[in-house]
């Protein structure tokens, strides 16, 4: 989609036309269209209107309901936050007293209106000129275009004197092709002006990829990683007087308004020990926070080898930091006799987990040539170095 297609669909033509295309959209894409030509809609809008309907219906997983009103690119919808998590974001901003936010490299919008149902006022900065065109219309159609202004332009010369505190999400992906990018120095905006607006700006937090190097992480600066679900969606950094402590994982589920939050150093190792009777996997926030040792001191529990993040104790406790299973078998890895073992137990469906082994999980579900009509879960791992598989069942 181009400006001049875009364009188009704001019009009453482009309107009706985006209703019809909700109407046949889901199914056949060459069905659709051939229906929407019928029906007198020109090729490039019914396409335009089309591609909306599509992404529309896959927005609603980050955005819910409000998606049905938004704009969306292919692009700017894989990266842009989940509604659940700018919302939150955003509350914290606003606790901390924050009336004035720069919203540099803005994307579609998502934590600029965020911040605007808090009652913050988003001076937002989007290089692509579309995506800029997309990010004001959904201020529009959220009904906050009087506390959100969409500006073209280059991040980087956004003068930030003038608000209180600076959101960045810098791009983290080629314009044009998609690629990640993994250099931070090749980030726009690039990786020493993002880091520096702490400096300028007292309230700063930025948007990085989860995956980010922990030694990248400015000192003085709150590190957070972000689940959903049990998927990593993002990690941020709160700089200034924003950062409260080193390390956070914030464990959110989308259905409810609860966050957990487990904090710490990040530093501190936890103990080591033989396998117990429960293993924990741990939330991926929290494996990336490098808080599993917090972790095992709550839980009372160990690791079985250092470099491994599954946490082994004696009791089984609920926590919305980890998964709990009940380990009933510790072999050696051997495929004859885990195959004959799942055997004698009529296992016939199980769920793979693994960390530290190099073993294919569906291509080990395909060896085992399984017949039964019950379940198991198997931990593939290592313990004193060795690799090893746990078959476990539910605890909790």
């Amino acid at each position: 989609m181009d400006l001049e297609q875009f364009a188009a669909l704001l019009t009453p033509e482009g309107s009706a036309a985006l209703d019809a295309a909700v109407r046949v959209a889901g199914g056949d894409p060459l069905a659709a269209a051939a229906a929407l030509r019928s029906a007198g809609v020109p090729a490039g809008l019914a396409a335009a209107a089309l591609t909306q309907a599509e992404l529309r219906r896959r927005a609603t997983g980050k955005f819910g309901p409000a998606a049905n009103g938004m704009f969306f690119t292919r692009p700017g919808l894989e990266q842009a936050t989940r509604q659940v998590v700018a919302d939150r974001r955003a509350r914290r901003l606003r606790a901390a007293g924050v009336a004035t936010l720069a919203d540099l490299g803005c994307g579609l919008g998502a934590d600029a209106l965020a911040a605007a149902r808090t009652g913050i006022r988003v001076y937002a900065v989007e290089a692509d000129p579309l995506t800029a065109a997309l990010a004001e219309a959904n201020a529009q159609a959220a009904g906050l275009a009087d506390l959100v202004t969409v500006e073209c332009g280059d991040a980087t010369a956004f003068d930030v004197t003038g608000v209180e505190a600076v959101f960045c999400d810098p791009a983290r992906r080629r314009a044009g092709t998609g690629r990640r990018i993994f250099d931070p120095n090749s980030y726009s905006p690039p990786w020493d002006f993002v880091t520096g607006l702490a400096e300028r700006v007292s309230h700063t937090v930025v948007k990085v990829a989860p995956g980010i190097d922990h030694a990248l992480i400015p000192p003085g600066a709150e590190a957070e990683w972000v689940s959903v679900d049990g998927d990593l969606v993002e990690a941020a950094l709160w700089c200034g007087e924003l950062a409260e402590l080193p390390r956070r994982a914030t464990v959110l589920k989308e259905k409810l308004p609860a966050a957990h939050q487990l904090t710490g150093s990040g530093t501190r190792e936890a103990p080591v020990g033989p396998v117990r009777n429960f293993v924990y996997d741990p939330d991926p926030a929290v494996v990336r926070a490098h808080l599993v040792a917090e972790l095992a001191a709550e839980l009372d529990a160990t690791l079985a080898d250092p470099t491994i993040a599954y946490l082994y104790a004696d009791a089984a406790r609920p926590t919305p930091y980890a998964r709990c299973l009940e380990v009933t078998d510790v072999l050696p890895f051997s495929l004859k006799r885990l195959r004959a073992l799942l055997r004698e137990r009529r296992v016939g469906r199980v769920e793979i987990l693994k960390r530290g082994s190099a073993l294919e999980p569906e291509r080990l579900r395909r060896d085992l040539r399984l017949a039964g009509d019950q379940p198991a879960s198997l931990v593939l791992t290592r313990t004193a170095g060795a690799p090893t598989v746990l078959v476990c069942r539910p605890a909790i």
